[in-house]
């Protein structure tokens, strides 16, 4: 597996965010450091992280969390002169009764929508999803930063599936190794980037080891996940060339100037 290096501050209040820079393309060019981000969410970044962020000359932060997390985790913290855009990649209503138990149910509820391979199969649902009906968003996303709009964050609630998905689109684009992709992919597993996950209940068995168990799922980053994406480009586009050609309206002039500003 590709070593993908690392640039990692200690964050207090915003997980699993790295540097994506150093990652090798097909062609022996490498991600340039410093002018893409990712991240999970950056409502509770403290004071000392909100610095930190704005020390990174950042044009733009992409937020892809629906107005469901925003009520949940509340709006990010404001960073003076950075261009902020929502972009949800989720339905709010999509699921709000799923992730209502998630967070409230008791065991068998749980059993009841996760067990037997279910949470799995809706994550690889859910990834597959996501990459055949939300081109639009994937393609603003990469035609604004050909244009201008790096140094780059893009972030979700864990910074795992909709900003791992939107990152890997980007990669993809720059025409990086495939291995790099999934070993970047698979950084968000790492302990101290993990999205904590909340329960309402207080008592030991929320927590217990069976829940966790059936929570795993949810809250992982797996191979097979990303392997769905990207399965889902070959079976609806016939390739990745056709994917950012026709489904992303990627030109090759536009393909150039991203690589430009994204590559060393």
């Amino acid at each position: 597996m590709t070593q993908v290096p690392s640039t990692e501050p200690e964050l207090a209040g915003v997980r699993n965010f790295r540097d994506v820079g150093g990652l090798p393309t097909v062609d022996g060019r490498r991600v340039r450091r410093g002018v893409l981000f990712r991240s999970g969410h950056l409502a509770h970044a403290t004071g000392e992280d909100a610095a930190f962020l704005g020390s990174l000359g950042l044009h733009t932060i992409f937020d892809f969390r629906n107005a469901a997390d925003v009520g949940l985790e509340g709006p990010d913290v404001e960073l003076p002169g950075v261009r902020h855009v929502s972009l949800p990649l989720s339905d709010p209503a999509d699921g709000a009764e799923f992730w209502r138990m998630v967070r409230d149910g008791d065991l068998d509820q749980l059993r009841s929508i996760l067990a037997d391979g279910k949470g799995a199969h809706r994550m690889i649902a859910s990834y597959r999803m996501i990459v055949k009906e939300r081109t639009g968003e994937h393609s603003r996303v990469l035609h604004a930063l050909a244009d201008d709009s790096v140094p780059v964050l893009m972030h979700c609630a864990a910074g795992k599936d909709r900003a791992g998905l939107s990152i890997a689109v980007t990669l993809l684009a720059l025409g990086v190794e495939r291995d790099a992709i999934v070993a970047d992919y698979l950084e968000s597993n790492a302990k101290h980037r993990r999205y904590r996950v909340y329960r309402s209940g207080t008592s030991p068995s929320a927590y217990s080891p069976e829940v966790m168990e059936l929570l795993s799922p949810l809250f992982d980053a797996r191979a097979e996940y990303l392997a769905a994406a990207l399965e889902t480009i070959e079976e609806t586009w016939g390739g990745v060339e056709p994917y950012l050609e026709r489904g992303l309206r990627l030109t090759p002039g536009i393909r150039e100037r991203l690589r430009e500003r994204l590559l060393d």
